[in-house]
């Protein structure tokens, strides 16, 4: 229960695109400038994953996870107290810094009780607790910003107290739980430049860099949708902003219900075929999002594409796992850095949607989708 709350507190990462987007009407920025608040959150990806993996050699696992939680405490306690534009920049960094430490540890931490094909199973199942803070979040932030009911001026930023105190909670149920069984690496006896020598020697796996890249596709169009979603709403319904989050919690919803049926089906098919269903989902509501103007078929592209990409972390992440089972902890290193295609893609989306409105933001994710594509040839697991 404390490990799957900590996957709770994972998901808190995703409240960075309803977040950019009511930061950007506060402070009356363009949407390049906007897309450097989800873009920063990923970018430390980069630079902390590779460490992450050499850290838990040094002092395991669940000392890495409750240090991840510290750190992400302490960015949502900062806009609590201003939502100034260095505020909020330092704030969605130690969000990102906060979230590489977790996702590197945890998900090791998870593969030292459950093995084998159950693994991606119940990676699965941890992200399906992940998206229900995702989901919640963009409601959150409606309701603090046009709720009559008084929230301690907050505004929108009531989110960040909400989930503080959750992380708060999380923290606490982990450091007085005990792991019985936690499985160091190989690497730990290694010194640190050899560690990270060899971790980043493990990309000379073809298995192993395809699915690093494959990760930056996924996690692109995952940040890519969260930002985009809204504006595609506004830019082709008109709507406001309040009335078009609800394309943010709508993507939730079916990351949601593909994560938690998601846990099945990788239980009962091959994941071969369920990466192909997944991809194929994902392909149709690039269609959808990019030539829809009705509400209909840009709700059923935004839903496609939440339950489409829910699963395909967990399989990626999968493969390249069980690939290097004695290398767990800086394979999971290598596959979180791998997010940092969270920054590449909503920044470059940011100079396309300027340039040529959604769509154009909508043909940067379609490339991502394409390597997917290509990816399923990796899919033996």
């Amino acid at each position: 229960m404390p490990v799957m709350l900590c996957f709770f507190a994972m998901g808190f990462v995703d409240l960075v695109g309803i977040a950019s987007n009511y930061v950007k009407e506060d402070l009356n920025l363009t949407d390049k400038v906007a897309n450097i608040f989800p873009s920063l959150v990923f970018f430390w990806f980069l630079i902390f994953s590779v460490p992450t993996g050499v850290l838990m050699n040094k002092i395991g696992r669940k000392k890495t996870v409750l240090l991840s939680l510290y750190v992400t405490i302490l960015s949502l306690l900062l806009p609590l107290f201003d939502n100034g534009f260095v505020v909020m920049l330092v704030s969605f960094s130690l969000l990102g810094i906060g979230n590489a430490l977790m996702q590197t540890s945890l998900n090791p931490l998870v593969s030292s009780v459950i093995e084998g094909d159950d693994l991606a199973s119940t990676l699965t199942f941890g992200q399906f607790i992940k998206a229900i803070a995702s989901f919640f979040a963009p409601y959150l932030a409606m309701w603090g910003a046009t709720s009559i009911i008084p929230n301690l001026g907050f505004g929108w930023r009531v989110l960040f107290l909400i989930y503080f105190i959750i992380g708060v909670l999380a923290t606490v149920l982990l450091s007085v739980t005990p792991i019985e069984k936690e499985v160091k690496s190989h690497g730990e006896y290694l010194s640190v430049g050899h560690q990270f020598k060899a971790c980043f020697k493990l990309l000379g796996k073809p298995i192993v860099l395809l699915s690093f890249i494959g990760i930056m596709c996924h996690v692109g169009i995952d940040v890519g949708t969260n930002t985009t979603a809204p504006k595609l709403l506004m830019e082709r319904l008109g709507m406001n902003l309040n009335d078009a989050a609800f394309a943010t919690s709508l993507y939730f919803i079916f990351r949601t219900i593909g994560c938690l049926t998601g846990s099945f089906f990788l239980r009962v098919m091959k994941h071969r075929s369920f990466f192909i269903i997944s991809v194929t989902m994902i392909a149709l509501s690039m269609i959808g999002m990019f030539a829809g103007t009705s509400r209909i078929v840009l709700y059923s592209a935004i839903a496609l594409v939440g339950y489409g990409n829910s699963n395909v972390f967990s399989m990626v992440y999968t493969q390249a796992l069980l690939s290097v089972p004695d290398k767990k902890n800086e394979i999971s290193g290598l596959m979180i850095m791998g997010l940092f295609g969270g920054t590449i893609f909503p920044l470059i989306m940011g100079f396309a949607s300027d340039a040529v409105g959604q769509a154009g933001a909508v043909a940067v994710m379609a490339v991502g989708v394409i390597y997917l594509i290509t990816y399923i040839k990796n899919v033996k697991y």
